[in-house]
């Protein structure tokens, strides 16, 4: 985000406003996440005075990479910890505080947690209370949701139920022996979800108890970007899809086996995502879901907005066509303010978004006109004055490992036509039938595409087709040694996915255990480590699959070089291991297949012990398992 597009929290930060921010902040890149930053891009540095949180895209709800400001924080080994909580309790102690030190003050709070994206973390008890919810499957239940909606006249009478695409299952299609699987991730989700809603009804409420509910407004947006079919065909690991790796349900189940079966989903011990068809399910009634930008499935969230004191409610919902674009200026209308030209000496790009302060007392108020474009993986689409013009794009989230991206060509894409005031989920195509009107929109896009920095249309593909230029260390050599503690993956050396040299200077006690290093967490990653005098290397091939090289021979106490070389001819190949002692070879064996992009979204690398969710099942319940010893360094080389 650039500081030419400055944040409502800076702007009213310095109208006098208390701000902060609990929870996801997917806006710093990736490689500027660690602790020696550059810190530009951090929360703290967009305005918000206070952050507490996580900077990634997910992070575990059990063990996740938390930053307070600037600080790593590690959440208490506690079995009853959950993020979601924590992010709640926090944001609540902050209102008191803030109520305590300021009261004089108004104040910003950005709330944003994890939950509903992946991973899929739920305590048993709140997934049971939805058990044989969802045994119908998702064809049924899209059908009572859809019913339920127009009973609640939350959608229009006229709407038409979108059919299911032809490339995604039919619940019919799901082995009776894979029902029970698929549905358990649906209850999880459901208990996940209400989890999440209980936790903001307590930050409401302590709004409420600090007396300053009727002055306050409430955006409330629930979502990810529509549901997120991400998780394909069911998985255990939703790292899975984002490094399009191919595999089977039946994979999915013999791994889960070991890890204690249906009971360990939404556990620590998986990262899991439920069916692309229940997300589809919970888009009803559009047609498709997250990272689809073509169709409102992809692109639409419930919002509610509240404010006692000014807005008198009513059960209507609001028609109005309006995008995430529109809150900061709904923001500075209510407040009257000015967005700014100049912030800390940027120049400021104008806004794109309008005010729908309109819509507050007045829920049939004409549309202020807009004009809005979407593009996700080169599915995209434009909206402008109730007609919406969308082509689907060559990506299809739901299939794992898809091929033939590199063959498509934008130019050649069919595009859709609709009249999103008369046809509510966009079921009625009119492209061939008003092709002038279609032909107006598609120019519309190409201008907005180009203002915005778009082009070239689909980059977002790149990596699916080129994983080796995933954002990484511009490094190939590091020196490291016990000090060095959550080191963020992207910046980390590429172990696991490229050709590399670790050579570790230490000193073992007889018997020594612990871990000499770790990158990932538990849905995936690499690490070397000591059980008991022997020397043990797994490779965590995002939870699926999982490789050990080891040796029967323990090593005797006394000062050691251990030498692991990894070899991979490409990403996603096959890696050969061969770990050595003191020059002479300890261990081989071979990674019969490579995660080619990424392990985790969230976890580290860490020197002496393994922080955040355990690489290896091995020493879960010893984690972080510190060795037993000293370490004097590890150094990597990329070969």
């Amino acid at each position: 985000m650039p500081k030419e597009a400055t944040t409502v929290a800076e702007v009213l930060k310095d109208y006098g406003y208390s701000t902060s921010a609990f929870g996801k902040w997917h806006n710093t890149p990736a490689n500027q996440t660690t602790v020696a930053g550059p810190f530009d891009y951090w929360p703290v540095n967009y305005g918000f005075q206070h952050f507490y949180g996580f900077l990634a895209g997910e992070t575990s709800q059990y063990e996740p990479r938390l930053i307070n400001d600037f600080t790593p924080v590690e959440p208490p080994k506690d079995e009853k910890y959950h993020l979601t909580t924590d992010l709640a309790d926090h944001a609540i102690e902050w209102m008191k505080q803030h109520k305590s030190y300021a009261a004089d003050k108004p104040f910003l709070l950005y709330f944003a947690p994890g939950a509903g994206h992946a991973p899929h973390h739920i305590f048993k008890e709140w997934a049971d209370k939805y058990k044989g919810k969802f045994d119908d499957g998702w064809d049924a239940y899209r059908e009572k949701v859809f019913k339920r909606q127009k009973e609640l006249g939350w959608i229009p009478k006229n709407a038409v139920l979108t059919a299911r695409d032809k490339t995604m299952a039919s619940w019919e299609s799901i082995p009776k022996s894979e029902r029970a699987f698929q549905i358990r991730m649906m209850e999880v989700f459901a208990g996940y979800v209400e989890h999440a809603d209980h936790e903001v009804g307590r930050v409401l409420d302590a709004l409420e108890a600090n007396g300053q509910k009727d002055n306050t407004i409430v955006f409330f947006i629930w979502g990810d970007n529509g549901s997120s079919a991400e998780g394909q065909n069911g998985s255990i690991s939703e790292l899975l899809a984002q490094n399009g790796v191919s595999n089977t349900i039946q994979q999915q189940l013999e791994a889960l086996d070991k890890l204690g079966g249906l009971d360990a989903i939404g556990g620590p011990l998986l990262e899991n995502n439920y069916h692309a068809a229940w997300a589809w399910a919970g888009n009803t009634p559009f047609k498709h879901t997250k990272l689809v930008a073509s169709h409102f499935g992809g692109t639409q969230n419930a919002m509610v907005v509240r404010w006692p004191k000014m807005i008198k409610p009513d059960s209507t919902p609001r028609s109005q066509f309006h995008h995430i674009n529109d809150i900061v200026p709904t923001i500075y209308d209510i407040l009257n303010i000015k967005a700014p030209k100049v912030v800390n000496g940027f120049e400021q790009m104008p806004l794109d978004g309008v005010s729908f302060k309109y819509t507050f007392n007045d829920a049939k108020a004409k549309e202020v006109s807009k004009v809005q474009f979407f593009d996700n993986n080169g599915s995209r689409g434009v909206y402008k004055d109730g007609w919406y013009a969308c082509t689907f794009g060559p990506l299809y989230p739901w299939i794992p490992a898809q091929k033939g991206l590199a063959e498509w060509d934008s130019t050649k894409d069919v595009w859709e036509l609709y009249n999103i005031k008369e046809d509510f989920t966009q079921y009625y195509d009119l492209a061939t039938k008003n092709p002038q009107k279609l032909k107006e929109l598609q120019e519309i896009f190409n201008e907005e595409a180009k203002k915005n920095k778009d082009y070239p249309i689909g980059a977002g593909i790149w990596l699916r087709i080129h994983p080796e230029d995933v954002i990484k260390a511009p490094y190939t050599s590091w020196s490291f040694d016990e000090t060095t503690k959550r080191m963020p993956e992207f910046s980390a050396p590429g172990l696991g996915k490229k050709s590399n040299k670790v050579v570790a200077d230490v000193e073992i006690k007889e018997n020594a255990s612990g871990v000499l290093y770790a990158l990932g967490g538990s849905g995936g990653g690499v690490t070397l480590f000591m059980d008991n005098g022997k020397l043990v290397y797994e490779y965590n091939m995002l939870i699926i699959e999982r490789y050990n090289v080891e040796s029967s021979e323990k090593i005797p106490a006394g000062k050691h070089k251990i030498e692991v070389l990894t070899t991979i001819a490409k990403p996603g190949a096959p890696a050969d291991i061969v770990i050595t002692v003191d020059g002479k070879e300890y261990a081989k064996g071979q990674v019969k297949r490579t995660v080619p992009v990424v392990f985790t979204a969230s976890e580290t690398f860490d020197v002496g012990e393994d922080l955040g969710g355990p690489v290896s099942i091995r020493y879960y319940k010893k984690a972080p398992f510190k060795f037993e010893g000293k370490i004097n360094s590890v150094k990597v080389n990329l070969l």
